[in-house]
């Protein structure tokens, strides 16, 4: 697993913290998965096909 170091305005991670709490997850799973859904999404929709 690599690991990446991010900057976020102050603004946003603390949004971000909130939306993570409200998911009763941590920040770091929280980004993980909307960056992992992105991915997929970009996927299928430059599938063949699609």
């Amino acid at each position: 697993m690599l690991k990446l170091n991010l900057r976020l305005p102050d603004d946003l991670y603390a949004k971000a913290k909130a939306l993570a709490a409200a998911d009763d997850r941590s920040l770091n799973s929280w980004l993980v998965s909307l960056v992992r859904r992105a991915v997929e999404e970009s996927e299928r929709r430059s599938a063949p096909g699609a």
